[in-house]
């Protein structure tokens, strides 16, 4: 277990704000449900109730093999022609609804997702910033300093890239609805980025069908990105450890107060409602 640090640091503290009654939703081994929009429909919904007032929620999770393509991805010429591609590969290849470009996922993956109710006359920027702090404070007790800015050649890239020594590990998106947003964040945790980096860049090859433009078609170089394990000391069980540490750093700032509100106001989807409002995002979303 990672110590998670002491150090008093004033703007993370003010990012970190705002998680006294958030609840945590632990996913992380839950493999039974194949469709990797399933935990996206699950945050779309739990997101609709914050915004009707429910709680703040920290959703763990993981899938064994999905490939998850942005908007932008997805209107690639060949798209339809890669998306094959992958599913013959045993990947189930799906479309997000959130910002950011494609994504592979594994259960070397962790994705964290902050889901909060909007704050009146709050940039947009905050929620990145406090993702980027929770993820900088779970990860200060390996002593490696976590960087942010968009890192050349990573697959997903943005300003909001965080990075050690250069190399990419985390990326960060968001959804927003009217009332409450989604703060969505891939980690990756164990195995090797080198591996996970030309996935992407042979889906952009076959996705590009003859396209040259660096606007639509991200340059992906294997040397851009690392795990959390190549990148620290933390080796096998990074994914775990890693979880772990966020949960830790939510439950630090709990109140009992806050934590009562949040159980009272909480109604969690049922499965077949998720289930539901993951085909609609496939039919709205989805490549034909």
């Amino acid at each position: 277990m990672i110590v998670v640090w002491k150090e008093t640091d004033i703007v993370g503290e003010a990012n970190l704000s705002g998680l006294e009654n958030m609840l945590i939703l632990d996913r992380m081994n839950e493999f039974a449900e194949p469709d990797a929009l399933y935990p996206f429909a699950m945050d779309e919904l739990l997101c609709r109730r914050t915004g009707e007032g429910g709680p703040a929620i920290c959703h763990l999770w993981r899938h064994e093999r999905a490939f998850v393509m942005g908007l932008r991805d997805s209107r690639l010429p060949g798209a339809a022609d890669a998306k094959r591609w992958l599913e013959s590969e045993g990947y189930d290849a799906v479309v997000r609804h959130s910002g950011g470009a494609a994504v592979p996922l594994d259960a070397g993956v962790v994705n964290v997702s902050l889901i909060l109710p909007i704050e009146e006359g709050a940039d947009y920027h905050r929620d990145f910033e406090r993702m980027y702090a929770l993820v900088r404070e779970a990860l200060a007790g390996t002593g490696r300093r976590v960087d942010k800015g968009e890192i050349p050649g990573a697959y997903c890239p943005g300003d909001y890239d965080l990075s050690i020594d250069g190399f990419k590990f985390c990326g960060i998106a968001q959804r927003r609805q009217a009332k409450a947003l989604v703060i969505q964040a891939f980690v990756v945790a164990e195995g090797s980025g080198r591996r996970r980096a030309r996935l992407v860049r042979e889906f952009y090859e076959r996705a590009a069908g003859g396209a040259d433009d660096p606007a639509r078609v991200p340059r992906v170089t294997e040397d851009s990105t690392a795990s959390l394990a190549e990148l620290t000391g933390l080796g096998l069980g990074a994914a775990k450890v890693f979880a772990e540490e966020i949960k830790e750093i939510v439950r630090a700032r709990q109140t009992e107060d806050g934590l009562a509100a949040g159980a009272a106001a909480l109604r969690l989807p049922s499965p077949e409602e998720v289930r539901e409002a993951a085909r609609a995002m496939r039919a709205r979303y989805g490549l034909f």
